[in-house]
C-alpha cells in the first residue's frame, strides 16, 4: 500500500523531467523571446537579429563539434585555442585570398582534432586531461605565430565572408545552419553516428562488438578542431582583425553549455544536434537580453552557472531512472 501511494508522486517527477529533457529548452527559448521583446520591442528589429546572428554562427559550429565528442562520453576543451590557432594563421595566408587562408586553417584544426583524438583512443588519456594538455599548447603556439598583438585582416574576400548577407541573413549564419543541418544527418542517418553513439553508451561492448571504436573516437575530435577551425576563420573575418591572445576565451564553456542546455547528456550515448541549436539560440539570448539592459558580465555569467548546474542536474536525474 506504501508503494502504491509513494509511486504517483515518483512517476510525476520522472515525467517532469523527461519532458524537461525533451522540451525546456524550446519552452525556454520561447519564453525567453517573448520576455525580450516584451522589454524591448526592437529586439525583432532585423538590425539587431542580425547582430545576434552574426555572434551566434560561431558558437553554433563549435556546439555542433562539441556535441558529437560529449556523444562518445568525451570533451574537448581545445576548442577556443584551435579558434586562436586558425586565427593566427589567416593574416600569414590572406594573400592566398579566401580559399588559401581557410584551406589552412582547417588542416590545422584538422591535425590539432587528430592529436587530441589520437591522445584519447591510442594513448587512452582521459579526454579532459588531453584536451586541457592540447589547448595550453595550442593557444601558445597561436600567440607565438601571431606575436603579441592584434593583426588586421584587409583581405576583401576574407572580410566579406564576415559582412555579407544572403536573403538578409548573414553569410555566416547560413554556413551554420548548413553545418548543422549535415551534422544532423550525419548522426541520424549514416552508419558513423549509430556507430558514435553506441561508443559513447558503451564503449567496452562496442569494442567487444567489432566496432571501430579508435576510428570512430579520432574522426569526432577531427571535426570538432575542422568546426572550431572555420569558427575561427569566420571570427577574424566578422572584426576584420586576428587577435589569438582573446578571440576564442571560454569558447569551450560556451559550446558545452550549449549542448548540455540542448539536452545532450554527458554521460554520452545520444547527440541531439537540435536541442544544441536551440541551447546556443537560449544562451545567445540570455547575453543579449542582459546585455541590453546593462547587466554586468559576472552576473551574466552566474546566470549561465545556474542554467548549466540545472541542465546536468535533470540529465543526471533522467539517467538514473
Amino acid at each position: 500500500m506504501t508503494s502504491l501511494t509513494w509511486s504517483g508522486p515518483v512517476a510525476d517527477r520522472a515525467r517532469l523531467l523527461r519532458l524537461l529533457q525533451e522540451y525546456g529548452v524550446y519552452a525556454a527559448l520561447v519564453v525567453l523571446f517573448c520576455v525580450a521583446v516584451g522589454m524591448d520591442a526592437s529586439f525583432v528589429e532585423m538590425s539587431n537579429i542580425r547582430v545576434q546572428l552574426f555572434q551566434l554562427a560561431p558558437t553554433l559550429l563549435v556546439a555542433l563539434g562539441m556535441s558529437l565528442v560529449i556523444g562518445t562520453e568525451g570533451i574537448d576543451l581545445s576548442v577556443g585555442a584551435v579558434i586562436a590557432l586558425a586565427a593566427s594563421v589567416v593574416p600569414l595566408y590572406a594573400g592566398y585570398g579566401l580559399g588559401g587562408a581557410l584551406l589552412v586553417a582547417l588542416l590545422l584544426g584538422a591535425v590539432s582534432g587528430a592529436v587530441g583524438g589520437a591522445m584519447v583512443a591510442f594513448a587512452r588519456i582521459q579526454p579532459i586531461v588531453a584536451t586541457l594538455s592540447l589547448m595550453i599548447g595550442v593557444r601558445g603556439l597561436a600567440e607565438i605565430i601571431n606575436g603579441n598583438s592584434a593583426k588586421p585582416v584587409l583581405q576583401s574576400g576574407i572580410l566579406g565572408l564576415g559582412s555579407r548577407s544572403v536573403a538578409g541573413v548573414p553569410e555566416m549564419a547560413w554556413i551554420a545552419a548548413v553545418c548543422a543541418l549535415l551534422t544532423g544527418l550525419l548522426v541520424r542517418r549514416t552508419t558513423f553516428g549509430r556507430q558514435l553513439v553506441a561508443v559513447g553508451d558503451n564503449r567496452q561492448a562496442s569494442r567487444l562488438s567489432g566496432l571501430p571504436v579508435r576510428r570512430v573516437l579520432i574522426t569526432v575530435y577531427v571535426i570538432s578542431g575542422v568546426l572550431a577551425a572555420l569558427a575561427g576563420v569566420l571570427i577574424v573575418s566578422h572584426g576584420a582583425e586576428a587577435d589569438p591572445a582573446n578571440q576564442g576565451l571560454n569558447m569551450e564553456l560556451n559550446a558545452i553549455t550549449a549542448v548540455v542546455v540542448g539536452g545532450t547528456p554527458l554521460s554520452g550515448g545520444r547527440v541531439r544536434v537540435l536541442g544544441t541549436v536551440a541551447g546556443a539560440l537560449f544562451m545567445q539570448l540570455i547575453t543579449a537580453v542582459l546585455t541590453q539592459h546593462n547587466v554586468h558580465t559576472s552576473y551574466t555569467q552566474i546566470v549561465e552557472a545556474a542554467i548549466i548546474c540545472f541542465a546536468v542536474y535533470a540529465s543526471q536525474e533522467r539517467g538514473t531512472r
